[in-house]
């Protein structure tokens, strides 16, 4: 995940033809609300208009509609809609890709905030891997109760970032992100805490794609803390006014 706060929406949007036959169905409202999150998921993720939870999960219809608050029926529908008009597309990975995406962003300025996080990355890293190196040069101080505290939090420090250099970037970059979401609600990580993060992903698994999953799941809910991934979620069935085949019908898209 990148800090991508912005995303082009032309004035013409409602202009074009898509987007008029859209408004003709009953679920209009909710299909274009559900366009515009897209949108906005896309810019955050800075993926080139891809959309998914991690590189190896893609979003399914459940997650986005947990995500967007709309009910499964009305998800489906409006992905259905979108990909029907070109105005998505799907990989082999099941993964979602906004068409067009270079209207709805500015891919020059993009490729320059990758670089600023590639480098904010390699930083972290130059600067846990110092850190370790120099506190092998410290001798050790003799047993009094305080150092010997200051000792193990060293030794459990050095347990948990001695193979800092085998983290791929996007789990740094990850955990970057839980790190900035703490401080916009107002609980900002101390050093400790970062400590116990790193022994809790371990703890919940041995797996770095699943440790990203956990943190991106902490991330999207504004969680304190990390916690088993959630692979069902209780989602409300309402049924939408239409079918996927009335509403195309009703838009009279020719095949």
């Amino acid at each position: 995940m990148s800090e991508v706060k912005w995303i082009k929406l032309l004035t013409e949007m409602f202009d074009d033809e898509k987007i008029k036959l859209i408004e003709a169905v009953p679920e209009a409202d909710m299909l274009l609300v559900i366009w515009i999150k897209l949108l906005t998921l896309a810019g955050k993720k800075n993926m080139n208009g891809y959309i998914f939870l991690t590189e190896n999960i893609p979003y399914t219809d459940e997650m986005l509609s947990t995500l967007f608050n709309r009910p499964l029926n009305t998800i489906r529908l409006a992905l259905e809609t979108f990909k029907k008009f070109g105005m998505i597309n799907y990989n082999n990975e099941g993964q979602i890709k906004i068409s067009n995406w270079e209207k709805h962003q500015n891919i020059d300025g993009l490729d320059k905030l990758r670089e600023q996080n590639r480098l904010r990355v390699a930083k972290f890293r130059k600067g846990h891997k110092k850190e370790l190196e120099d506190k092998k040069d410290i001798p050790l101080l003799p047993p009094i109760k305080i150092k010997k505290e200051k000792i193990r939090s060293d030794k459990i420090r050095e347990k948990h970032y001695s193979n800092i250099t085998q983290y791929s970037d996007i789990f740094l970059t990850t955990i970057e992100d839980f790190k900035t979401m703490r401080k916009k609600i107002k609980k900002p990580m101390t050093e400790k805490a970062e400590e116990l993060l790193i022994k809790a992903l371990h703890r919940l698994s041995d797996k770095e794609e699943e440790q990203i999953a956990i943190l991106n799941q902490s991330i999207m809910n504004s969680w304190q803390g990390v916690f088993p991934l959630k692979e069902n979620y209780n989602v409300r069935n309402n049924k939408p006014k239409l079918t996927i085949e009335e509403a195309l019908k009703q838009m009279e898209v020719k095949e």
